[in-house]
């Protein structure tokens, strides 16, 4: 409650600002107490969906989409509107919006009764909830994303007066709304089905990691690891952003988090403030490509495709390892160049002594990732890890007054046969939250018990805040679903893929590349993906390339679109923590990111790099020679890009060293034996070349 009351006076905001999360609280007086309760009310019930998912999946849909609308113009009239009138009305509107979703639930039986005659009332429920959605959008993330939903939406009505091929055979306003608004490929479709799952529980499962001290352990360690080491603070941000980047996977949010730390930190050191911003901007947004909790797109790629979660997780792994180590190259080099330091001893603590103290907060992780890898669902794993963080944060907050550590071993201890002997016949989700609750009135009668409590409680309205902007992205971005689902649009430019690629699959690739980021600098990530994947994959499939290869290479560019100029989302998030102009952060985001644009291209040409099968190679290196040959030459690649791009390896490169680099990373690139031979000769003769340059061209320190 302390934040739902912490701001007592309105604060001007624009709307685009909603797009990186709300400010702090949740606005003045009552209205941010009532924001706040509905917020724990609405994290409730998705707890309530994810343990025993008694209801049907519509009207879970239904009341999600609710919620959010809800929320959406609760909260923003709490931090605009400059009376209390205006707020009133924002609520008003926004409760509008939670009855339609509610429709959904009063009258489920009979909807399903009457599918495709709907009402009158049922017509003008689903356009008031269209109306709202798109306005509510509009408000949180810009007029981009909503204008070019308009713009599908007057396609669909319109599209028959079209030349061939781009007409459809028409559609009247009843078929729109009730495909729209009642439908499972609208609002309601794929996209906000994994909002309302597994979105909001590891958005949940991560508020309630950070709140249980995550954050501290992973900046601890990372100082630990590489505080002293040439570039030590820029390679603490690469370290401590793809760890958070492992519960979160939200790219804006760690800016904001880890950077208000580590971007202060990286500037005092020498770094540039640019080049301080780009790295965790870089860092931040490779949190949503980063296993085992990847960013919200990974879990509709996995309904989407029809795969457990954990495939997606296998095929990210290496790819995701070599977008941070391309970032780790990248730091360390800049700091050669100019000859930047690590931290002294006395600076950083110990990264044992942290992991000793708090090595329990690990385990949450540690179990979410076993139970992944074993093949439970994510939402049953993301139930559990949630429970084990929960039951971590009120266990500890208990033991904490304990006389003795005998006490504390032995709470510890009888806790743990509990949940054994409740779970003998396979761990239950009932039994576990009778243990959660167990745990709830023991910490209400003990001392500090209660300050976790509070700390459960704000986290439970935290995650029903940060879900807001992800989930109306997702419901808006069903009008696309919807409108190419109907009229079969997509076919078109999937036709012109596959034309293109029947004559260069390069083409092809560089066609959905620059769709990707083109619509990602006006749109967030989740539309992105959703519009190019539909787009572009299915014609990438049929011209042979793996299909969770061309979903993840349109995931890839929708991601570096945040890093892309001139919009750079994760570059406007980090320039007010460094003070300095977001294109330049940009700039340096994206040569700091290289790797990012590489590596789609890399696992398309040598599907073993993602652990897929139909790697050229394997026929004759067997799979996971394969797998070794793509990652090795990945690796060179990126490292040799890498050199270019800073200009420095042992001493500073000349032009003509960094034509040689850029030649040898593109012949590794390639399929072909010659290639790849000239590729390593190249790169080989190069690093000697720059060794023995450098007993006589020793860096200066600028």
């Amino acid at each position: 409650m302390e934040k739902a009351e912490a701001t007592q006076a309105p604060i001007k905001v624009e709307f685009d600002n909603f797009e990186h999360g709300f400010p702090e609280g949740f606005g003045p007086g009552w209205w941010g107490a009532l924001a706040y309760w509905i917020g724990i009310a609405f994290a409730t019930f998705q707890l309530y969906v994810a343990a025993f998912n008694y209801l049907p999946s519509q009207v879970v849909r239904g009341v999600h989409v609710g919620f959010l609308v809800l929320l959406t113009f609760g909260l923003i009239a709490n931090f605009t509107a400059k009376s209390n009138a205006g707020r009133a009305l924002g609520w008003v509107i926004g409760g509008a919006g939670f009855l339609c979703g509610l429709y959904q639930w009063i009258f489920y039986a009979d909807l399903i009764a009457r599918d495709g005659d709907p009402t009158r009332l049922d017509l003008a429920v689903g356009t008031v909830l269209a109306v709202l959605i798109f306005e509510g959008t509009r408000r949180l993330m810009g007029a981009a994303l909503p204008l070019m939903c308009g713009a599908c939406l007057v396609y669909w009505f319109f599209g028959q007066y079209l030349p061939s091929p781009l007409n459809h055979r028409g559609y009247d306003f009843d078929q729109v709304i009730t495909h729209l608004s009642f439908g499972t490929e609208g609002f309601y479709g794929v996209p906000i089905y994994v909002s309302a799952t597994y979105i909001f529980l590891f958005i949940l499962f991560g508020s309630f990691l950070e709140r249980a001290g995550m954050i501290q352990l992973f900046t601890d360690v990372s100082l630990g690891l590489f505080g002293r080491t040439r570039g030590g603070p820029a390679k603490v941000a690469v370290f401590a952003s793809g760890m958070m980047g492992t519960i979160s996977g939200s790219g804006v949010a760690n800016v904001v988090t880890v950077g208000q730390f580590t971007i202060p930190l990286m500037i005092r050191f020498g770094y540039r403030r640019a080049f301080a911003a780009g790295v965790e901007a870089t860092a931040s947004m490779g949190g949503q490509i980063m296993p085992p909790v990847m960013g919200a797109v990974a879990f509709i790629m996995a309904e989407t495709l029809g795969v457990q979660y954990s495939e997606i997780v296998k095929a990210a792994a290496i790819p995701a390892i070599l977008y941070f180590a391309s970032a780790f190259w990248m730091v360390h080099l800049e700091a050669g160049k100019h000859g930047l330091v690590g931290m002294k001893r006395s600076e950083i603590p110990s990264a044992w002594k942290a992991l000793v103290t708090r090595w329990y907060l690990v385990l949450p992780l540690a179990a979410l990732v076993y139970m992944l890898f074993e093949g439970f669902t994510p939402l049953y794993a993301g139930s559990m890890g949630l429970a084990l963080t929960v039951a971590l944060i009120l266990g500890t907050a208990i033991t904490t007054g304990a006389s003795s550590n005998a006490i504390r071993i032995i709470f510890w201890v009888g806790l743990a046969l509990v949940v054994a002997a409740l779970s003998r016949d396979g761990l239950k989700i009932v039994p576990v939250a009778g243990v959660v609750v167990g745990l709830i009135l023991i910490a209400a009668f003990v001392r500090g018990g209660f300050k976790a409590l509070r700390e459960c409680r704000d986290a439970l309205a935290e995650s029903a805040k940060s879900a807001i902007t992800v989930g109306m992205a997702c419901a808006i971005v069903g009008v696309i679903i919807g409108m190419m689902s109907q009229t079969g649009v997509g076919t078109i430019f999937g036709g012109w893929v596959i034309g293109l690629g029947e004559k260069s699959l390069f083409l092809a690739l560089i066609m959905t590349m620059l769709l990707s980021i083109l619509l990602g600098t006006g749109i967030p990530t989740i539309p992105t993906y959703i519009i190019t994947a539909a787009l572009a994959a299915p014609a990438l499939a049929k011209l042979g390339v793996p299909l969770i290869a061309s979903h993840m290479f349109a995931f890839y560019y929708g991601i570096m679109a945040d890093l892309s100029p001139p919009v750079a989302l994760a570059a406007l998030a980090a320039a007010p923590i460094a003070k300095e102009n977001p294109d330049k952060i940009g700039w340096e985001a994206m040569r700091i990111a290289l790797a990012g644009y590489v590596i789609p291209f890399i696992f398309v040409y040598s599907p073993a790099l993602m652990l897929q099968a139909g790697d050229p190679m394997a026929a004759k290196l067997g799979f996971y020679g394969a797998v070794a040959l793509a990652s090795l030459k990945a690796l060179v690649a990126i490292a040799l890009f890498g050199m270019v791009a800073i200009g420095f390896l042992f001493t500073r490169l000349t032009l003509i060293e960094r034509l040689v680099g850029l030649g040898a990373a593109f012949c590794l690139l390639g399929e072909f034996a010659f290639s790849d031979t000239a590729g390593f000769v190249l790169a080989a003769a190069l690093v000697l070349w720059q060794w023995r340059q450098r007993p006589q061209a020793p860096v200066e320190a600028v």
